[in-house]
Formats: C-alpha cells, structure tokens, sequence
C-alpha cells in the first residue's frame, strides 16, 4: 500500500477550506490555532507543494489546492459516514443536502415522513445557506437549486416549470383605489429574491409592460420573509405560482390575471460522480417519484 498523509493533516486541510480560515477550523476540530497549522504544513511538505494563498486572516486554496480538495472531501465524509455506521450497530447513509428555506418547509419537509419510512437508514444534513452549487463537493452532496440553466459539467435534472405571479396585500384589492390595473404599479416597491433576480423584467417583458418604472427593487434571500414583507404591505413580489399556492396565507393575493412563464426552475443537481454515492441515488430517486413523477 502506497504510504498515505495523516488523516489529522487531511482533516485539518478539508476544514480550513470549507471554513475559510485556521481560526474557524481550528475551534471546529477542537485544536489550537498554531497546532491546526501545522497539520496544514504536514500535507503541504507530504505533497510538496503550497495548498493555500495565505492572506490576511484567511486562507484561500489555491490551484493545487483546489483540486486536492475536489477529489478528497468526498471520500472524507465517505469514511466519515462508515465509522458513523459502524458505530451506531447498523448501516447509516447521510446525504449533505442544500436547498433553499422556503422549498425546504413548501415543497419538502411535508414529505418528509414518507422519506423515511421508505429509506429508515437515510439522514439528512440540511443546509440552507445560500450558493450551493458552488459548494457542492465541498460540503453538500447534493442541492435543489433555483436556476435558468446549469453548468452542462454537473448533472441536472428539472424538477419544474412554473409562473411568475405578482403577489400582493389583500389590503392592496380594498378601499377607494384598489390596485386592478398593472400601470398602478408605478412607484410602488418591488421585491425580487436574489434567485430569481429577472423576475420582475421577465414579467414585465412577457405583459407588455416595459414601462413600469418602481419605487424602488428590494432583494431577498429568504423566499418566507419576501412573502411576510408582502402581507406586511411593504411592497409587492415577483415570485412564482408554487410559492402563492403554497403559502396558504389569507393575507395574500395574486394581482392582475397575466399568464407570465417563468424563466426560472427548481433543479436537483450534483456532481456525475456523486450520483454512484447510494445515499445521493436514493434521495434523487424517491425525490422524482414521489414530487415530480412526470419528469421521471
């Protein structure tokens, strides 16, 4: 067998990357600074080659250690899961999942509990942070991700089309002038989430209405504020039909009576290779099947 770094220079490597920093990793690893640093140095020496542009209180990969990282972290959190299911006397499959909070509590987690009676050995890592298709390989196995196209080099499948609707108060149809026309929209404030950034001109464009000029464009990155901004009166949303539907919110409703496609999809995407990973093919599997059957 070909002599292998120590798993503590790997381990310490694999942090500092995820987190940014020798501070963050350090205190995640339970270690001190100058002792997390020199397992870095102990992989570097053992490569023969710098991992990191070092800067001012961050550590960025560099090329070499981009590519290392690429190919190691998968198998890292592989033995992290087998010493999971050894331990724990029977066999654990974890899946690191990044999905976007609002899908998570519409769309998901009320399917939850079919999941795991058909996959009992499944968990799930949730993380909501945003970017997870850039950090896919590096802490996230899988992500469903909000987006018009992906990079042909990940393998993606579309879970959905949709509609952009503008989503008002209720308050905004009552009193002497209700908002009925999409001209009253002029001036009033506009609010995007940053996923879906064309929304507004998407729907503007396939209206007719090039003109409409807001207040002001404020952005999200939580789907369940915007729509509580909304019922709040705090301006109007341009977000899909899926999130109206879903909401189930009295407070809400759907202004003007314009059929707009939405440019934008839901996408379950992951690497090729994590595909062979049996707990990223069971959740993709029972994902389709269950939510989306007709894009099986």
């Amino acid at each position: 067998m070909r002599r292998l770094p120590p798993l503590g220079a790997i381990e310490a490597f694999v942090q500092v990357v995820r987190l940014g920093s020798i501070k963050a990793a350090a205190e995640e690893l339970a270690l001190s600074a100058p002792a997390l640093s020199r397992r870095v140095q102990t992989l570097e020496r053992f490569v023969g080659k710098p991992l990191f542009a070092r800067r001012h209180q961050a550590m960025v990969p560099n090329e070499d250690g981009q590519r290392l990282m690429e190919q190691i972290a998968p198998l890292l959190d592989q033995l992290s899961d087998a010493v999971e299911a050894m331990t724990s006397g029977q066999e654990v499959l974890r899946l690191r999942l990044g999905v976007l909070p609002l899908y998570a509590s519409q769309r998901l987690f009320p399917h939850m509990g079919l999941l795991r009676a058909a996959h009992p050995e499944l968990h799930l890592d949730i993380d909501t942070a945003g970017h997870g298709i850039a950090r896919l390989g590096e802490g996230l196995d899988a992500v469903i991700a909000l987006g018009r196209e992906i990079d042909p080099s990940l393998y993606a499948k579309r879970l959905d089309r949709n509609k952009v609707y503008v989503i008002g108060s209720k308050r905004l149809l009552e009193g002497p002038n209700p908002l009925l026309r999409p001209e009253q929209m002029n001036g009033m404030t506009a609010l995007l989430h940053r996923e879906m950034p064309d929304a507004f001109t998407a729907w503007c464009q396939a209206a007719g209405l090039n003109d409409i000029k807001p207040k002001a464009i404020d952005f999200f990155d939580s789907g369940g504020l915007m729509l509580e901004a909304v019922a709040q009166g705090l301006g109007i949303a341009f977000m899909h039909a899926s999130h109206f539907e879903h909401a189930h919110d009295p407070r809400l409703v759907r202004l003007f009576d314009i059929e707009v496609d939405s440019p934008y999809s839901h996408w379950f995407v992951c690497r090729p290779r994590a595909l062979q990973q049996k707990s990223v093919k069971l959740f993709h599997d029972w994902l389709i099947a269950t939510l989306y059957p007709e894009a099986a």
